[in-house]
């Protein structure tokens, strides 16, 4: 470390910063705050509906885009906590509560400063309970416009005497037309997943949830609400208009949610 150049050791942080306030999840949060933060002067929410339609705009959008920003700087680094940005539900809930006392504090300060002229320190918890519905609402709406896909990892090869992999306990639940298969895809419909495979298609009775966590063995993802892919049976990748399609070995055609699209490409499926 000491021969490393200072601006080399210094790069890759103020570049992930740049990058944080130039991508596309920070730039939608604003967006998305501003639009609710004009719904909610428009509407006079939380009691501001006496408050001239001016201040009520000059209060809420600096409000919901400190809200914005902060909820940006808290997921971002939760992404780095794998449990975390595997369960949407948990990521969605810490969100919430770690924007929602910043934001507490900070919407005390402005409406007793701004139009009480002074400061009540017995009225901050009050403050909580709508800072936190605002912020769950928000949190809400970011988690799911920037899910990350769910990914499984291939088994780890067997170099060393007694390193036997785990078997994949999905390949346990196949049809018996098609054991020993190797799996392409598995697709959801209704109550049912489609198990895509090079020995043809069948159906079986599972969440796609349940077969995901089962599928671990295999490197895939989740590519759709509706549909994982082995990463191995994309044998080619359409584009255009902002989506993207996978051609699989057998030539089934994948369609690529916009929620997962971004992550994919980070992951280097395409």
């Amino acid at each position: 470390m000491r021969e490393t150049p200072s601006s080399v050791v210094h790069e890759a942080p103020n570049t992930s910063w740049i990058h944080y306030f130039t991508s596309p999840e920070t730039l939608r949060g604003l967006g998305i705050s501003q639009a609710l933060g004009s719904l909610l002067a428009i509407s006079g929410a939380f009691e501001t509906i006496e408050l001239p339609l001016w201040l009520r705009f000059a209060y809420w959008l600096p409000v919901m885009l400190a809200g914005a920003l902060i909820g940006g700087l808290i997921s971002w680094k939760l992404v780095a906590i794998e449990r975390w940005a595997r369960s949407p539900f948990m990521s969605w809930a810490v969100v919430t509560v770690l924007v929602a006392l910043p934001m507490t504090v900070i919407v005390w300060l402005i409406t007793g400063l701004a139009f009480q002229g002074t400061l009540n320190l017995g009225a901050l918890p009050f403050y909580f309970a709508p800072v936190a519905i605002i912020s769950a609402f928000m949190s809400g709406i970011l988690t799911l416009t920037n899910q990350a896909p769910r990914e499984t990892h291939a088994a780890p090869s067997t170099g060393e005497a007694g390193n036997t992999p785990a078997p994949i306990r999905f390949l346990e639940r196949l049809p018996i037309s098609l054991r020993g298969a190797e799996i392409y895809a598995v697709s959801s419909e209704d109550h049912y997943l489609r198990i895509h495979s090079s020995r043809g298609t069948d159906l079986i009775l599972m969440r796609l949830s349940d077969a995901i966590g089962e599928l671990d063995g295999i490197e895939g993802a989740q590519v759709h609400r509706s549909w994982w892919v082995a990463r191995g049976a994309v044998k080619d990748v359409e584009r255009g208009d902002g989506k993207a399609v996978f051609t699989l070995t057998n030539d089934t055609q994948v369609p690529v949610s916009r929620t997962y699209a971004k992550a994919l490409r980070e992951i280097g499926w395409y």
